[in-house]
């Protein structure tokens, strides 16, 4: 049976994925990482009934091991309080998201036994991916800390076309690591990864039905 056979991965919509997403948070934003003191105030049980934010969850063999939250439309105007400091100076922020729809990638986490594991990331990436486009949204945005020796900027820079646009030193982690904010055209992602032709085109899109692709083919 090959890995990826073995795991599955779902969107949380009740009490019992709430509590695997807290598990999760727990073995790594808290006794890990020190990021947080308190990991099921990251996931309050009034967020199930929030049309603006979804959780995915990543199982291997029934056990939870990785997560990952979209923020539809994130109060991105109130992220000024956090110092931004734009990497490329010819960026029109109010321009850019008056322009586009954005949905911020946030909390992923992966338990440490099972960082290794590429296909978690990709697993929680291909769900979240699905659920953005089939919404409308254009863009994702995400912040990852600069010093995590976990962070997935690799992932993201190199596998996914994510662009750093801006840093802050501070943010709702506790966290002294510098955040890089970077920026994914899904779109522009879509297309270039299609025209490579590689094995992530087909593992994010291979379920995907043709008003999806129709979204972002033209």
């Amino acid at each position: 049976m090959r890995s990826e056979d073995r795991l599955t991965t779902q969107r949380v919509v009740d009490e019992a994925g709430r509590r695997q997403v807290v598990d999760v948070l727990r073995a790594t934003y808290l006794r890990e990482k020190r990021w947080v003191t308190d990991p099921d105030g990251q996931f309050p049980p009034e967020d199930l009934e929030r049309p603006d934010i979804s959780w995915f969850v990543v199982a291997v063999r029934g056990r939870p091991v990785g997560v990952l939250r979209i923020f539809y439309d994130p109060p991105l105007a109130a992220y000024a309080k956090y110092g931004f400091k734009l990497i490329d100076p010819n960026l029109q922020v109010e321009q850019f998201l008056n322009a586009h729809r954005i949905a911020e990638i946030g909390r992923f986490a992966v338990r440490p036994r099972y960082r290794r594991r590429f296909m978690l990331a990709a697993a929680l990436m291909r769900a979240a991916t699905e659920e953005t486009v089939a919404r409308g949204y254009t863009h994702f945005i995400t912040d990852v800390f600069e010093d995590d020796a976990h962070s997935p900027y690799g992932f993201h820079t190199r596998v996914m076309g994510f662009h750093p646009v801006a840093t802050h030193d501070v943010g709702e982690l506790q966290c002294r690591s510098r955040r890089i904010t970077m920026v994914l055209d899904l779109k522009a992602a879509y297309q270039r990864l299609r025209l490579r032709g590689n094995w992530i085109y087909r593992y994010l899109t291979g379920k995907w039905d043709d008003a999806l692709h129709r979204r972002l083919a033209v």
